[in-house]
C-alpha cells in the first residue's frame, strides 16, 4: 500500500505514527471502524472519555491480536474530572474501558472545567452547563503524577490558547509532549504552531478536513475544504484526492493527523495521505490559509477559548 509509515519523535523519546485514527462520533460504529483501521495498517488510535468510544476501541484492539506495544493509544481527560483528585480515577476508568495498563498519551481535552461529578455535561435548572473552579494548572500537575507512575507514557493538552500554554509552561514541570488542535489548510495557525514546536511540543491536527464534519454549523455555507481546487489539482500530480492531499499537507509540515471515517474504503484511502510533497507544492498549500476556525465551544462551555489565536471570532 502506498503509505510512507511516517513517525514523529515526542519529547519523551517515544514515536507517534503520523496518521492516527480518530474515533469522535458514531460510537456504535467504532468497534468495526477501529477493526478496519488496524487491519488497514493504522497503529495510532485517538479516543477520549467524552466520546464514549473507549470500550469499542479496547475490544477492537484486543480482537486484532496486534501486540499492545505496537499500537499508540491517545485518550483525553474530560472537563468533569479537572479537580486534581479526580484525574487518576478518571484515567483508571479509561484504562479499564480500553482494557490496557497504560496509554501512550493522555491529554487535557479542554482547559475549561465543568462541575466535578459523574455527569459529563452537568446542567443547571436552565439546561446550561455547570462550570467548575479547578485551575488547569492544578489539573496538569495531577497529569504529571500519572505520567510519573507510568499509567500515561506521555502527557499533553488540547485546545489551549497561546496565553494558556505560556502560563502552563511557567507553572508546571513536565513540558507537554503534544498539543492537539484544530488544524487544516484553511486554519494553519503558523505562529502558534511554531511556538509549540519551539518548546518541543508535537502538534496533532484534529479535523484535518476542516468543514467536512456536518457538526460544524459555521462551515455549512462554504464548499468543502477537500474540494478546494488547489488541493485537488496538486493531488492529481501524485494520483491522490483532495482529502489525502490535505493530510499530506499536515504530515509534510511535521504534524500528526487524525482523519476519521467508518467507511472501509475511506479508512484505507486516508492512510495513503502519508506521502511526500514537492517543496513547491507544500509552499503553494501553505498559501491556502483562510484563518477559518470551525470548532469553538466558548459559549456552550462557559470559557473563552482561543483568545488571540487565528480564526477566533
Amino acid at each position: 500500500m502506498a503509505t510512507l509509515g511516517t513517525r514523529f519523535k515526542l519529547n519523551t523519546g517515544a514515536e507517534i505514527p503520523a496518521v492516527g485514527f480518530g474515533t469522535w462520533q458514531d460510537a456504535d460504529a467504532q468497534e468495526n471502524a477501529v477493526t478496519e483501521a488496524l487491519k488497514a495498517g493504522y497503529r495510532h488510535i485517538d479516543t477520549a472519555r467524552v466520546y464514549g468510544t473507549e470500550p469499542a476501541v479496547g475490544r477492537a484492539i484486543k480482537k486484532s491480536g496486534i501486540p499492545r506495544d505496537h499500537i499508540f493509544i491517545t485518550t483525553k481527560l474530560w472537563n468533569n474530572s479537572h479537580n486534581p483528585e479526580d484525574v487518576e480515577p478518571a484515567l483508571n476508568a479509561s484504562l479499564k474501558d480500553l482494557d490496557v495498563e497504560y496509554v501512550d498519551l493522555y491529554l487535557i481535552h479542554w482547559p475549561s472545567p465543568f462541575k466535578s461529578g459523574d455527569a459529563l455535561f452537568p446542567k443547571d435548572s436552565n439546561g446550561k452547563n455547570l462550570t467548575g473552579d479547578a485551575d488547569y494548572i492544578e489539573t496538569y500537575k495531577a497529569l504529571e503524577e500519572v505520567f510519573k507512575s507510568g499509567k500515561a507514557r506521555a502527557i499533553g493538552i488540547s485546545n489551549f490558547s497561546g496565553q494558556e500554554l505560556k502560563r502552563l509552561l511557567q507553572e508546571t514541570t513536565v513540558v507537554p509532549a503534544a498539543h492537539q488542535i484544530e488544524l487544516h489548510p484553511w486554519l494553519q495557525q503558523k505562529e502558534f504552531v511554531e511556538f509549540n514546536k519551539s518548546k518541543g511540543i508535537h502538534v496533532t491536527q484534529y479535523s484535518p478536513f476542516g468543514n467536512q464534519n456536518e457538526i460544524y454549523a459555521s462551515g455549512k455555507h462554504l464548499s468543502k475544504l477537500i474540494d478546494e481546487p488547489t488541493l485537488v489539482e496538486i493531488g492529481k500530480k501524485y494520483n491522490k484526492n483532495g482529502a489525502q492531499t490535505a493530510l499530506a499537507w499536515g504530515i509534510n509540515n511535521g504534524h500528526s493527523v487524525l482523519p476519521k471515517s467508518k467507511t472501509p474504503s475511506r479508512i484505507k484511502s486516508n492512510l495513503e495521505g502519508d506521502f511526500k510533497l514537492e517543496p513547491e507544492d507544500l509552499k503553494t498549500l501553505n498559501g491556502l490559509d483562510r484563518k477559518l476556525r470551525f470548532n469553538d465551544d466558548s459559549e456552550n462551555f462557559g470559557w473563552n477559548f482561543f483568545v488571540g489565536e487565528d480564526g477566533k471570532k
